[in-house]
Order: C-alpha cells, then structure tokens, then sequence
C-alpha cells in the first residue's frame, strides 16, 4: 500500500506540473479537497505545492471566482526602470548624436553611437565600471529606449541632373535666334528641384516615385 500511495502521489505532482496558472490552481484544489481535508499546510508537506497557491486555489474553487494573473510583473526588473537616473544619463548621451528617420516612417532615432561608446561616455559621467551592464545589455537598453544604434548612410543632395546640359542649349539656341526689334527678350533665373538637405525625403526624388503633381507638398 505505501508503494501505491507513493506512485499516486508522484502522479498527481506531475499532473500538476503539466498545468498552468488557472488550470493549475484548480487541479491543486481539487487534490486538497480530496485527499488532505482541504488542508493547505497538509497539501504543502505532502505534495510540494506552496500553501498560498493551495489557499488561492481553493478559494477560486468553492467561489468561482477566477483570479487573473499577472504574468508581466515577474522577473527581474529591467536596468533602466530600477534605475531612472542611468535612463536620464545615457539619453543625455546618445541625444546630441541622433536623428529622426529621414523618411518618418518610424519613431526611432538613428545614432551612430554605439554601446560601447556609450559606456564610456558613462564611465566619464561617474559611473564605475563593474557597476555597468555588459556591451551587449547596453545595446538591448538602447534598442528598448527606442535608439537604433548604425551609422547613417546621408542622401546627398542633387547637383547636376541628366537634363542640366540639353536646358542650356535649349537656351543658347533660343538666344542665337534672329530677333526682329518688335521682340522684347526677358532672361528669368530660375532653379532646378533638388533635395534640400542630407535627410530630405531619404535622398528620394519623389518624381522617380510616380507623384503626377505637387499636391500635399505644402500646397
């Protein structure tokens, strides 16, 4: 008989073990119930389960009342929660040396910062060194602190279109014309569109991308 009761109860912790949070508690309490006299402390000596979740199980079991989980808390708290102030320190760091998306598509920033820098930079501000997190934690803090650490490809802006040279002759033939003296020639300097800026629209022409006119383009 106590090699039975052994085998059972092996079977009921690993049944146990196969379950998750409500679930769990459920099974737990119908266990109690019916082989410890409802007894928490008893479930605890015997089976291993902790009384608290005994306890809770039970209670779910005879209210109905399911108690939700909160899965999200547990864990070891992130660095730059537990510690507002390095938070405070690497953004003073890493802001100076970012910019926006050049084509706003995201949030993130791009730095060409990287997390070794950083730490550095840190070490500078005061920080001892043991008491900083690895390279690769910083990188991951970085990209939790919505930094994108790589450096940034500029697009250049246009200087000389493929049709600069054909508009100039257009405009030399125009000015070697016979005029009669009934012709009033005006010369108007204009500029040709170009990208104004490193970040302007990512470097795109927005002609290339297919837009038929200018609408939307602070009109």
């Amino acid at each position: 008989m106590e090699d039975s009761s052994a085998v059972l109860e092996a079977l009921l912790r690993r049944g146990a073990e196969r379950l998750t949070g409500y679930q769990r508690r459920l099974f737990i309490a119908e266990v109690t119930l019916g082989v410890c006299d409802g007894n928490p402390r008893q479930a605890e000596r015997r089976f291993g389960w902790g009384r608290e979740t005994v306890s809770k199980g039970l209670h779910e079991f005879q209210q109905g009342v399911r108690c939700l989980e909160n899965f999200s808390a547990r864990g070891r708290p992130r660095l730059e929660e537990k510690s507002p102030q390095l938070a405070q320190d690497i953004r003073a760091i890493v802001e100076p040396h970012t910019q926006a998306d050049p084509e706003l598509k995201t949030t993130r920033r791009y730095s060409n910062l990287s997390a070794g820098d950083v730490l550095e930079a840190l070490e500078t501000k005061g920080y001892a060194k043991e008491t900083l997190p690895s390279e690769r934690t910083m990188r991951d803090i970085l990209n939790r602190m919505n930094y994108r650490l790589k450096r940034i490809q500029k697009g250049k802006p246009l200087k000389k279109t493929a049709l600069t040279n054909p508009i100039f002759a257009n405009v030399k033939a125009a000015k070697e014309e016979p005029k009669g003296p009934d012709v009033l020639e005006i010369s108007v300097d204009t500029k040709a569109k170009v990208n104004e800026g490193d970040y302007a629209r990512g470097g795109k022409n927005p002609d290339r991308r297919g837009r038929q006119s200018g609408t939307g383009l602070g009109s």
